[in-house]
């Protein structure tokens, strides 16, 4: 039998009413002694931003406007990390470069032409960053000379037989991105050309 569904009562919201706002605490100021944790993007608590990598280039350049990032997971449809593509990738000397060897054009180019395969995507680990402060992570970035670095656990995996052990599969927990660590410090994302810089400024803004 189906469920019967009552009417709500309707009001009227009346003068002088107030809104709600959010009960989190501010932030606090993030420093070079602050907890690395404080700046990774968890994915616990956040959705990653996923492609697969048969979409074009475009797209997925719109799709990073759209969710405000410039790292992208390639995955397939078992939701397997088949690597990453950045906005660099997309619009830097890569995918001019990838176009040209392939006798493509461009915006014939799909993820899967220009993105890191995972096997050769650089990554940290949680048990080391849980220790870490921002100072480790800025500096980690810049001795590597990426905008971004994939930080990852561990999930264990039932044997395939009583005799067989366990089974470890990579899991990428969180991202550490210079542009968020610049929202977070307040200053201006500068375009590829100019990392150095906006290392510079996030530095300066870090303080002591």
């Amino acid at each position: 039998m189906d469920r019967e569904y009552r009417v709500l009562p309707i009001l009227e919201l009346g003068e002088g009413a107030g809104y709600r706002r959010p009960s989190q605490p501010e932030p606090v100021r993030v420093t070079r002694e602050s907890p690395a944790l404080e700046v990774m993007t968890d994915l616990l608590r956040t959705s990653p931003a996923t492609i697969r990598p048969q979409a074009p280039i475009e797209g997925a350049n719109q799709y990073m406007i759209s969710r405000g990032v410039r790292l992208l997971l390639v995955v397939d449809e078992r939701d397997v990390v088949l690597g990453v593509v950045t906005a660099t990738d997309i619009l830097g000397e890569r995918a001019l470069r990838v176009a040209l060897e392939l006798g493509l054009r461009r915006d014939q180019l799909a993820v899967g032409d220009i993105m890191t395969p995972a096997r050769q995507v650089d990554v940290l680990a949680l048990a080391d960053v849980e220790g870490a402060r921002v100072g480790h992570v800025l500096e980690t970035l810049r001795q590597a000379g990426r905008q971004h670095a994939l930080v990852v656990d561990e999930e264990i995996l039932p044997p395939k037989s009583l005799i067989d052990p366990p089974l470890r599969r990579a899991m990428v927990r969180g991202i550490f991105s210079l542009s968020q660590l610049a929202r977070q410090t307040g200053v201006q994302v500068h375009s590829s050309g100019e990392v150095a810089r906006t290392f510079s400024e996030i530095e300066a803004a870090l303080g002591g």
